[in-house]
């Protein structure tokens, strides 16, 4: 009870110093009912999946769409702004089939964090050793912290029974994102049956990055780090959605004495 009660404590310091910034942001299927021909996505950002704290403004999609059943591309568009989540819509059009997966990239923010927020910060996404080598060199400088950060989330929705193998290996295709996690293989998700992850940076495997799985039932996750080829392995052990959360975390190649980060989220539903 202690344990969970720190991990509280300090979500809420997280919450109320970084705004938006060291929060995950992911995509989950709309609590209403999709108009005929339409599917609606809500993405939403939050201190810890899958509360939704804060909504996005159509300003901030940078880039989005979605894959079909048919194995082609579809649109996602802005539709409506709430308090804590923002309404995203795709149109199936004849042949197109229900979306499989849907993704979306939000524009660049910059920030600056106070020192004692960083170390909130690295154990909620656990960066390598290097990283914090890397810190503490500026911090004996007395160097503020300076970010600047992007983020992608990607979804796999729930397939129709009968939907063919070749349409589920087609939408977990990487998409070239600046980061992003997919399902590997085109077997249904499924409790109790291995899964096997990639993660992947401007379409290249990513190893050694920290991953965390986090379901909707459970506030505490189980940690993965991708292997020499950026996978990872894990079953799910009870139905029900899921999310894989990741930062990586690197000092800045445009600004000395700064850093880029990419965050990253994949949400899936167990059956």
């Amino acid at each position: 009870m202690k344990r969970a009660a720190s991990r509280i404590a300090a979500l809420a310091v997280l919450c109320a110093a970084l705004s938006a910034h060291a929060h995950d942001s992911w995509l989950a299927p709309s609590r209403d009912d999709s108009p005929p021909g339409q599917a609606v996505l809500e993405l939403a950002t939050g201190t810890r999946y899958p509360v939704q704290q804060f909504g996005q403004s159509f300003g901030s999609v940078a880039r989005s769409g979605c894959i079909g059943s048919g194995g082609g591309a579809l649109a996602l568009t802005p539709l409506h702004e709430h308090e804590n989540w923002l309404d995203l819509v795709t149109k199936v059009g004849p042949g197109d089939g229900a979306p499989l997966a849907c993704w979306v990239e939000l524009g660049v923010v910059d920030t600056l964090l106070e020192p004692k927020i960083v170390e909130v910060y690295f154990k909620d996404i656990r960066p390598p050793a290097a990283v914090r080598q890397t810190w503490a060199a500026l911090q004996a400088r007395k160097l503020p912290w300076r970010e600047s950060y992007r983020k992608f989330a990607r979804i796999e929705l729930p397939a129709a029974a009968g939907t063919p193998a070749q349409s589920l290996a087609a939408a977990r295709q990487p998409l070239g994102l600046g980061l992003e996690i997919v399902v590997l293989g085109a077997a249904p998700i499924a409790v109790g049956q291995p899964l096997s992850f990639q993660v992947l940076r401007d379409g290249k495997a990513l190893p050694g990055l920290s991953v965390e799985l986090v379901s909707e039932r459970n506030a505490f996750g189980v940690w993965r780090q991708s292997d020499a080829n950026g996978q990872l392995r894990h079953t799910l052990p009870f139905s029900g959605r899921w999310l894989l959360r990741a930062t990586e975390l690197r000092p800045s190649i445009r600004t000395p004495d700064a850093w880029e980060s990419r965050f990253v989220t994949l949400a899936i539903e167990a059956r």
